[in-house]
């Protein structure tokens, strides 16, 4: 199994622990992210032992040297997607399989609701778009997988929905996820004068009211795609 753009190795944890007997390779194309993989894969004792630095579009693979191809969190990344899943399927075995996981940042609802707090999340789909990537990339997976030349591909959504009844979430999901995201484009959203400060931070503010209880609550929805390669 390949995993392409595992990143700090967070999903490569997930598939070692889950896919014990398969033998793993995870690549990237930063060499930082994979020296923080190597790290955590340390405490697991599994086949996932396999990093290598790769550029998913000149890939140092044999044609059809894989059985499944899994990527997460990637294609919302990358200029070309349906450029990168065609390079990718080209790996797959007759029979092969591929997993694509992707968000959609246009399918976030939340409540408080204010114009800054929707600004300062609109500022987050903008600063993608202008590094040549798609936060709006789930909604596409189905289509983009089929381009490929993938059969039978099914998607199929995957609601994350935080309330005060699921604190869990509202603390790892909201407040250390989804909020040092928005958080971390700062500086280019700014600096493109897509909000002024003041707003920015008022947003920031607003969307931390989203993760308190007992009136926040917080909504998104992922999209998990699979293909087969005939």
């Amino acid at each position: 199994m390949l995993e392409a753009g595992c990143g700090i190795g967070a999903q490569t944890a997930i598939l070692a622990r889950s896919s014990p007997g398969a033998r793993l390779v995870s690549m990237d194309i930063s060499r930082q992210s994979l020296l923080s993989a190597r790290r955590s894969l340390r405490s697991i004792k599994s086949r996932a032992d396999h990093f290598l630095q790769a550029d998913i579009f000149h890939l140092p693979f044999s044609p059809e040297s894989y059985d499944h191809v899994f990527l997460c969190f990637v294609l919302e990344h990358l200029p070309d997607p349906g450029a990168a899943l065609k390079s990718l399927m080209g790996l797959l075995k007759p029979g092969g399989t591929m997993t694509c996981i992707e968000g959609d940042h246009g399918s976030c609802f939340f409540h408080p609701r204010s114009r800054e707090a929707l600004g300062a999340w609109d500022c987050l789909v903008q600063v993608q778009a202008g590094m040549k990537g798609d936060s709006l990339i789930g909604r596409r997976l189905y289509p983009l997988m089929a381009a490929a030349g993938l059969k039978d591909v099914a998607v199929s959504p995957r609601m994350v929905y935080s309330d005060a009844s699921r604190p869990h979430f509202m603390e790892g999901f909201v407040r250390r996820t989804i909020i040092p995201m928005v958080e971390g484009v700062e500086g280019q959203a700014l600096e493109a004068g897509m909000m002024d400060r003041a707003s920015w931070e008022q947003g920031i503010r607003d969307l931390h009211l989203t993760a308190r209880p007992p009136e926040g609550t917080f909504c998104y929805t992922f999209f998990k795609g699979v293909g087969i390669k005939e």
